[in-house]
């Protein structure tokens, strides 16, 4: 093979790396998040809890106790503090729950917080009902605000027997950046507030 054959046949050989490459780069960024997210909804597996749950009257089996474990953690770009208020509980299977965590935004600025759960073991997501919760929406807090973030949730009658405790992680991510329409109504709540408060001390001074 002469060398000007030589170099057209690294030049091909180059460019189909290239080629296959971006292909690669293209399946990982569009296609394996969506195949990932329906894996996980079918099998549950990696702790992916389901969505908002419709509650309907169930009896509480009071023979029985699920201890749930909560932990509250954060990327490594979120600023905010974030714990829940109660880091264990122990709940009877159909029983309704109601408890919160708290997030504080130690910032000079408004921010914007998007929680996602994740669950072990992975066999209790099924059993586990979020009737309400603050990972449904996203959490503007105003520069050194203070926020309780509500989680309501019944464990099914129906989970395993095996399963005597549920640990429930909430990673806490900053998303102001994507979140601009949010920030400006926090930004607006807090100018209508501050003239309110304005407007009450200037009648109460009036009287």
């Amino acid at each position: 093979m002469s060398q000007s054959e030589d170099k057209k046949a690294v030049t091909l050989t180059s460019f189909k790396l290239v080629i296959f490459a971006i292909a690669m780069f293209a399946f990982c960024m569009w296609v394996l998040p969506p195949l990932y997210t329906l894996f996980c909804e079918v099998t549950g597996l990696n702790g992916k809890t389901k969505g908002q749950y419709q509650a309907t009257e169930v009896q509480v089996d009071t023979s029985r106790l699920v201890k749930v474990q909560f932990v509250a953690t954060k990327n490594e770009n979120m600023p905010w503090a974030f714990a829940p208020a109660e880091r264990i509980l122990e709940v009877h299977p159909g029983q309704a729950v109601t408890t919160h965590f708290v997030a504080s935004n130690p910032t000079e600025n408004i921010m914007v917080g998007q929680a996602v759960p994740s669950m072990v073991p992975h066999n209790a997501t099924d059993f586990f009902h979020k009737t309400e919760c603050f990972c449904f929406n996203q959490q503007a807090l105003a520069a050194g605000e203070t926020a309780e973030l509500g989680l309501q949730f019944i464990v099914d009658q129906e989970i395993p027997k095996g399963v005597n405790t549920i640990i429930l992680s909430y990673t806490l991510f900053d998303v102001t950046e994507n979140s601009k329409d949010i920030v400006e109504q926090k930004r607006q709540e807090l100018t209508t507030a501050t003239q309110a408060a304005a407007e009450l001390i200037t009648n109460n001074i009036k009287l």
